[in-house]
């Protein structure tokens, strides 16, 4: 049986709080809606804001929707070397430790102690397609992508299973780019 999986790549993108968000782009600011993202309910947004670290700044950086509990910059390895911050590899919302930076909007600047972060690559995955491909949460895979000069096999892809979401690879663009990767992938261990 294929185990055949769309594969997307995660470019660099903001997580914000609302009072983060209404710092950057003024009181009562809305994020608002540019395109809808693969992940059910997720966005991408018209706002951007420039990410700054002590060796340089990354401007006109995306905001994905909605906004969250907490501020989070999702960056890759290249990325963090460049602006200088020491960003670990990380699932999404593990930040505790983790780089700091600072962000800057039309309306303003916030500072965050923590909240950078290299997404760890994962699958998103619902009940059904993991019961169908023999895959649980929090499980390490191994997943092949096939591209005519560069096949590669990404091993440690976490899963991560919820019917709030769609099946869908997430890797950087490091990895991407690596692999030239294409747009589908097949789960293999």
């Amino acid at each position: 049986m294929s185990k055949e999986i769309l594969v997307e790549t995660s470019a660099r993108h903001v997580h914000l709080s609302q009072a983060d968000l209404e710092i950057l782009f003024g009181k009562d600011a809305k994020l608002t809606v540019k395109k809808d993202l693969s992940q059910p309910g997720q966005y991408a947004c018209n706002e951007r804001v420039t990410v700054v670290g002590p060796k340089r700044e990354l401007a006109g950086v995306s905001i994905l929707g909605p906004v969250r509990p907490a501020t989070q910059v999702e960056i890759s390895l290249t990325d963090a070397r460049s602006i200088g911050v020491a960003a670990p590899i990380r699932e999404s919302g593990d930040t505790k430790g983790s780089a700091g930076c600072k962000l800057v909007g039309p309306c303003g600047e916030v500072e965050i102690s923590e909240g950078v972060i290299v997404a760890k690559r994962h699958l998103h995955i619902t009940p059904e397609d993991a019961a169908k491909f023999g895959v649980c949460d929090k499980q390490n895979i191994k997943v092949k992508i096939v591209s005519e000069q560069r096949s590669t096999i990404f091993d440690d892809v976490v899963v991560r299973v919820s019917e709030k979401f769609a099946t869908a690879m997430h890797i950087d663009t490091d990895e991407s780019n690596a692999a030239c990767a294409g747009s589908k992938g097949e789960i293999i261990d």
